[in-house]
């Protein structure tokens, strides 16, 4: 699982004028089950997205894809994690630790 921390590197006037795009980007990797969380971080200086996967060079390809890194109003940091504890809902995303 990766954690895609979006930070904002333009004023916000050009973040809300991409946003419509990165909106329609955010919906089409849902659809395919790549992505399980995502929202803005306050205060409004970037956001966050939950990203299911174990390959980090094709969550790269996504976050190279993202409008907002076209129009170049962000940048991002991807953190790779293991979701060994989770709450009871979340149990589907539970991993174990590589032997």
């Amino acid at each position: 699982m990766f954690v895609l921390e979006l930070t904002y590197i333009a004023p916000i006037e050009r973040i809300d004028a991409a946003l419509p795009e990165h909106v329609a980007w955010l919906d089409a990797h849902y659809a395919s089950g790549v992505f399980i969380a995502s929202g803005r971080k306050v205060p409004r200086d970037g956001g966050i997205i939950l990203a299911l996967g174990d390959d980090r060079t094709k969550i790269e390809e996504i976050t190279q894809s993202d409008p907002f890194t076209v129009a170049g109003v962000c940048e991002y940091t991807i953190t790779e994690f293991i979701p060994t504890k989770t709450a009871p809902a979340l149990e589907v995303y539970r991993q174990e630790l590589p032997s």
